[in-house]
């Protein structure tokens, strides 16, 4: 019985936190140039091909637009001449050797089309950093529509995805991460971040675990 109780309380404070009034979902970087078929990252794109993620992502984002849940694709594009772009980590570099010093609103840069764009979604993209809360005007956006709580799917739990979880945290947003409906390399890797890092600070679910609560959300 207590069980069930814990159960039910589980359930109804994620319905809370997902109701459709103060909700956003936040697709990161499931373009085609980071996990599409001409990914510039071959090893995370065989990730999430491997843990089914961009179907769950399609799911995830169909069911937030029936419920009128804002869907943001946030994305990450190059300016004319990478005017603006970063030159201070690794990880740029790699970008740019992949060819992903592509321009603004390449078809690299696009959303893989699984998951959109589509009807009132949003494409918002950054030009600078690793995160939109902090490289592109997701924030504000976010606050003047008086979104509380953040859906964060997409990649990669390696870098980008505990980024956005952390600095969504840090501005006082409630976050839920969706577990199969984002991927890092190695698989396993992802799942202790998961585990041991993101459920610290955020509530992971599974993408039926989040329909459900977002049908049953008033």
């Amino acid at each position: 019985m207590n069980q069930r109780t814990n159960a039910d309380r589980k359930s109804e404070r994620l319905r809370q936190l997902v109701a459709h009034d103060h909700c956003a979902l936040l697709i990161q970087e499931v373009q085609e140039g980071v996990v599409g078929p001409k990914s510039g990252f071959p090893a995370l794109a065989s990730a999430v091909a491997e843990v089914g993620m961009i179907d769950h992502v399609a799911q995830v984002a169909a069911i937030a637009r029936t419920w009128g849940v804002p869907v943001i694709h946030c994305t990450a594009e190059t300016l004319p001449g990478g005017f603006g772009s970063n030159h201070n980590a690794r990880l740029f570099a790699a970008a740019r050797k992949a060819g992903l010093e592509n321009l603004d609103r390449s078809d690299l840069a696009r959303p893989v089309p699984e998951v959109g764009p589509e009807g009132t979604d949003i494409v918002l993209p950054r030009y600078h950093g690793l995160s939109p809360m902090s490289g592109s005007p997701l924030d504000q956006l976010l606050r003047n529509t008086d979104v509380t709580t953040v859906v964060v799917v997409g990649v990669s739990l390696n870098v980008a995805i505990p980024n956005l979880v952390f600095d969504a945290v840090n501005r006082g947003y409630q976050v839920v991460v969706v577990s199969d409906a984002v991927a890092g390399t190695p698989v396993e890797y992802g799942s202790q971040v998961l585990e041991n890092s993101l459920s610290l600070v955020a509530t992971v679910v599974t993408s039926d675990e989040l329909a459900s609560a977002w049908n049953a959300a008033p």
